[in-house]
């Protein structure tokens, strides 16, 4: 029987991970990001360039990404491009990543701390009101 820190910990290891500063490198770039978070948590306070796919959902959805809806080939659109997982400390968006992995994603990275390292590091989020 594993835990779900066992789990988690076998998805980090499976999974690239980027720091909070290499993700604020990238989305200067332009890079797309997903919140795994559950809608109510997003609210609380999230990445301005965030789309919220929850991780519940997110296998079914992460076509309809605002970047890529619309097109036929969205799925594959969505996997053509670095892709970037937040939460709110790295483990959901640790087993999101995998399983986007095992779909064929193979540029996508879970953020290592999630929106906690995001936020102590003062970095800027928005909240809905």
């Amino acid at each position: 029987m594993k835990n779900a820190k066992s789990l988690v910990d076998e998805a980090r290891a499976a999974v690239k991970e980027v720091s909070i500063d290499e993700l604020e490198a990238a989305l200067r770039q332009g890079a797309r990001i997903i919140d795994v978070r559950e809608p109510a948590e997003f609210a609380q306070g999230h990445i301005r360039e965030a789309a919220n796919i929850p991780r519940g959902i997110l296998e079914m959805n992460v076509h309809q990404h605002p970047d890529v809806a619309g097109y036929e080939d969205a799925l594959q659109r969505a996997a053509a491009e670095p892709l970037y997982l937040i939460c709110r400390s790295g483990g959901r968006s640790a087993l999101a990543a995998e399983s986007l992995q095992r779909m064929g994603f193979d540029k996508i990275y879970s953020v290592a701390g999630g929106m906690q390292a995001w936020e102590q590091s003062h970095k800027p989020m928005v909240k809905e009101s």
